[in-house]
């Protein structure tokens, strides 16, 4: 891909610390983006933005009524950031079910809203939400974090309808299992759940109902969402970009 042909774009990368933000991170900024990186976490957002010669934003997102007035100058938006509770429906916290969708559906609209207004009067945005083969299809102990990734399909979808008319393009990217830590830190869930040892996880659970039977790499999300933001991309939106193996083909 040629560098810099995302020179000139501000670009706003949440969850930008680690996994697949940080990968979005250096992605945009290796193709010549101005990356800002949004996180709880403000150390590494530091580091990450340093890094990429770009911008760190210290914002817990899960602290929605603080995003309600917010205005956002930028021509991407990454909506990454998310976090994974696994339990039973009849066992599941509803804070945490709460949580998950305060994080991950109420401020993407929120931060959607504050970006709308700078790109409608350019004339060019894109908004680019990290979904999840569970905005897709739907497995066993994860009420909260499929019905969050769905409802950031259906607002995905909304958007580009909305913004069609000015420029701007709305997408999901649908990984299957990343190989990050969000990933890896649900391995003792799952193994807890489902009775099995930690190390047939991957094989017997995460990865069976894929064709290709591996983890996604981050760097694969990334090199999708530059493209969907660089100026090739202008037809494609109201999509979901599947990155699962062949998951979502059964």
């Amino acid at each position: 891909m040629t560098q810099d042909r995302l020179a000139g774009l501000r670009v706003l990368v949440t969850g930008g610390a680690g996994g697949i933000g940080a990968a979005c991170v250096r992605a945009f900024a290796e193709q010549g983006a101005a990356v800002t990186v949004a996180d709880v976490d403000g150390d590494a957002a530091r580091k990450a933005a340093d890094d990429a010669g770009g911008t760190a934003w210290t914002v817990d997102l899960t602290d929605t009524a603080a995003l309600e007035d917010l205005q956002l100058d930028t021509d991407v938006l990454v909506n990454n950031a998310g976090i994974q509770r696994v339990a039973p429906i009849d066992e599941f916290d509803p804070a945490a079910f709460r949580l998950i969708h305060r994080l991950m559906v109420e401020a993407p609209f929120l931060l959607i809203r504050a970006a709308l207004p700078g790109m409608y009067a350019r004339g060019f945005g894109r908004i680019i939400n990290i979904s999840s083969v569970h905005g897709l299809r739907a497995s066993a102990n994860k009420s909260a974090y499929v019905s969050a990734k769905h409802a950031l399909e259906g607002l995905s979808k909304v958007c580009a309808l909305e913004g069609a008319a000015h420029g701007v393009t709305s997408n999901c990217i649908s990984p299957a299992y990343v190989r990050t830590p969000l990933v890896e830190g649900q391995i003792a869930d799952q193994a807890r759940l489902h009775g099995i040892p930690e190390e047939e996880v991957l094989a017997r659970i995460m990865l069976a109902e894929q064709a290709v039977k591996r983890l996604v790499e981050p760097e694969e999300v990334a090199a999708l969402a530059v493209w969907l933001a660089g100026p090739d991309a202008g037809m494609a939106t109201g999509a979901s970009y599947p990155l699962d193996g062949g998951w979502s083909s059964r």
